[in-house]
């Protein structure tokens, strides 16, 4: 419980980071003070405007790292492999197809379906339900294919995942040369591919939220049996857990984090890998200590993700899925390189 509490401090920490820093500027302590302040009465004025895009930028960073993070988690003890994440087995980008299919469909209506305005539309729940149904189809076809002889070996796991990012590969930019004579609408698609936490709403945030929030009470009925998992299946079946129950809902419930939080701030890559390993290193392999851990590591590594080049290079616009990518490449090598 320790390290819960300090990562939990330290997202709060992050947060209250985030809300000093942004594009126009380092706000003091009272500046702060007085956002929040105005938040409650009201944006009535630029200051309080510019406040609560920094707040919800915030809020959903911290929920989008933690949804994906406790995906990868979630997948990681189902399929008892290390490297399963939604990025590596398709889930991300399989949300991603079915967001941007969603929106193709939606098209006429392609200005309001910009990153920034989606979430206060009354579309986004349909875009948020093509990124589930996309990313649940991606998932159960890997595990599918990769445990078709009985065995989900590392081998079979990655190649499938291989071949899963390679076809919705192909199908998302296809979908995006479908979208060009489109300017709105094809920016929109781009923007998602890398990434974006710019100009979020209180809609998005509150999207994310709630997912964390059902996951939240599905996750009791899960972190025993994901436990005995840990030994097979038959061990498992043995001491009364129903394994088909357990698949489909951890299946469902990675799906669902990872669509909604692929439908608030497009891919971000690795970050579904790297929280649960490290957490995994601090906390330990039971799933009621690493599930929480996972979460909480997946908001702050988001959150110092769009925060440090905030700091550092101040004007940069690098995006946050650039920065996980840079970091999460190398992490992915290294953790290949020592389980072959």
């Amino acid at each position: 419980m320790a390290v819960q509490a300090g990562l939990l401090t330290l997202v709060f920490v992050l947060i209250w980071l985030s809300l000093r820093q942004g594009p126009v500027g380092t706000w003091t302590a009272r500046e702060v003070w007085a956002g929040f302040q105005g938040l409650f009465g009201g944006a009535s004025s630029l200051h309080e405007a510019v406040f609560e895009l920094r707040l919800w930028k915030a809020l959903t960073a911290a929920g989008v790292g933690g949804a994906l993070a406790l995906a990868g988690a979630l997948l990681q003890g189902l399929i008892r492999n290390p490297l399963a994440s939604p990025g590596l087995i398709g889930t991300s980008a399989g949300a991603s197809v079915g967001a941007s299919a969603m929106i193709l469909i939606l098209g006429g209506s392609a200005s309001k379906l910009l990153p920034g305005a989606l979430a206060g539309s009354s579309l986004a729940f349909l875009v948020a339900l093509g990124a589930f149904v996309g990313a649940l189809a991606a998932t159960l076809v890997v595990v599918l294919l990769a445990g078709r002889r009985g065995r989900m070996t590392l081998s079979s796991l990655l190649l499938c995942g291989i071949a899963m990012n390679a076809t919705l590969g192909g199908l998302l930019a296809l979908l995006q040369a479908l979208a060009l004579r489109d300017y709105e609408l094809s920016r929109a698609l781009f923007a998602w591919t890398f990434g974006i936490l710019d100009d979020r709403s209180a809609g998005h945030a509150a999207l994310i939220w709630v997912t964390l929030v059902v996951a939240a009470l599905v996750l009791p009925f899960l972190v025993r049996e994901l436990d005995l998992l840990r030994f097979g299946e038959e061990d498992a079946m043995a001491v009364g857990v129903s394994v088909e129950r357990v698949k489909f809902t951890a299946l469902g419930l990675a799906s669902l984090l990872t669509a909604s939080a692929v439908a608030v701030a497009g891919q971000i890559a690795f970050l579904g890998l790297m929280a649960p390993h490290i957490m995994r290193l601090l906390v330990g392999g039971r799933h009621r200590d690493l599930l929480p851990a996972a979460l909480l590591g997946g908001a702050a590594f988001l959150l110092m993700a769009d925060l440090i080049p905030r700091y550092v290079l101040e004007d940069s616009a690098i995006r946050p899925g650039v920065v996980m990518s840079l970091l999460g490449g190398p992490f992915f090598l290294v953790l290949l390189f020592r389980r072959t």
